[in-house]
């Protein structure tokens, strides 16, 4: 692969991560920047909707991160297509607003929409769907023997009717149409099924296995499972109108880690846990709360249960991380300040290797 060296062995280390077989050390996913960065391309756009639009753009973009990014560890290039959190809905019919970093939806569904609701309607001619096939497909192109190319970042189940809906009023919805979370979350999973298989199809045209905006790769069909909505809701909430949805769209997969977002979102930890067929959990800590060295003893308890682990670390946590936790299962994802300091973790994780 052009922008990244020893592929193959990366690989296999990802396959002892899955089966929890990497005994030596955590898998450590390490980026830095590039001594001597060039400059980017220069594109002129009228909104910010063209830019995320403009095809094009994000190819030579992305080529042009991966030339002055350093992949360390088990970290590899990869594009993975977005048009934000919020594309899932948009196929639906929820337009979404474009600023400088992300996208935002504007939710649509009224309180009689509700009231009526019946099924949603899958638009395969939606402007956002065309353009993302487009875009994966010319990245596939783009990509080959250069990075990989993941599957779009997909939100179904609850937070894709807070998408349409509004955060405040699904939770209104809870109290006084509770049969709208289930019956749409249910509704809205052959639509994920769909557009990630459509997706995963193009994307392993010449390369083998998946990836996505998470960073792991697995030799079938992987993807995260989650539901940032959940911060909102009592456990008995998530039980009552999430948790089927869920398992299912895990027993679907070949493979899934489930995006835990915020200490919010803990309370519903241990149910999580239970999902047989789940295969780990990534802990978000968040922004503005204590970092990845202050929750060792959540993630003992992920590591208990017979899941993956993966967390995001500064660099200066690595050595207490690596003192405290069986690497078994365990992945970190760093962002280092300059190759000098992403090859000293490097080898800090092989001094530390497990005896």
């Amino acid at each position: 692969m052009l922008y990244c060296e020893d592929w193959e062995k990366k690989k296999e280390k990802y396959l002892e991560f899955w089966a929890r077989e990497n005994h030596d050390r955590p898998l450590l996913s390490i980026t830095a920047p590039k001594e001597n960065r060039t400059d980017p391309p220069v594109f002129r756009h009228g909104t910010q909707k063209e830019r995320w639009m403009d095809t094009e753009y994000v190819l030579k973009m992305a080529n042009w991160r991966m030339q002055n990014t350093c992949y360390l560890g088990e970290a590899f290039p990869a594009l993975n297509p977005d048009l934000g959190p919020d594309f899932f809905a948009a196929c639906y019919g929820t337009e979404l607003t474009f600023g400088e970093n992300t996208s935002w939806a504007v939710p649509w569904m009224t309180n009689e929409d509700v009231e009526e609701f019946q099924d949603f309607h899958l638009d395969e001619n939606n402007e956002y769907y065309r353009k993302m096939l487009e875009i994966t497909a010319a990245a596939v192109e783009d990509g080959k023997d250069k990075y990989l190319v993941g599957v779009t970042d997909l939100h179904p189940g609850g937070d894709a009717l807070v998408s349409m809906r509004g955060p405040q009023n699904l939770c209104y919805d809870t109290l006084d149409c509770p049969e709208f979370l289930y019956n749409g979350v249910m509704k809205l999973l052959p639509g994920f099924e769909k557009i990630y298989q459509e997706l995963y199809t193009l994307t392993t045209k010449y390369q083998k296995g998946s990836t996505c905006w998470m960073g792991i790769w697995h030799p079938e069909r992987w993807y995260p499972v989650s539901c940032d909505f959940s911060c909102m809701i009592s456990e008995k909430m998530y039980e009552d109108f999430l948790a089927e949805e869920i398992e299912k769209e895990v027993q679907w997969l070949d493979a899934s880690m489930y995006h835990l977002d915020g200490p919010d979102a803990l309370k519903h930890l241990e149910r999580i846990l239970e999902i047989p067929s789940l295969n780990g959990v990534q802990w978000v800590y968040g922004a503005g709360n204590p970092t990845a060295s202050h929750w060792l003893d959540e993630i003992r308890k992920i590591q208990s249960a017979g899941k993956c682990v993966q967390i995001s670390v500064m660099p200066e946590e690595l050595e207490i991380m690596l003192k405290e936790l069986e690497p078994e299962g365990l992945m970190y994802t760093i962002d280092a300040r300059s190759q000098e300091e992403a090859e000293n973790l490097l080898k800090m994780a092989e001094k530390w290797r497990k005896k």
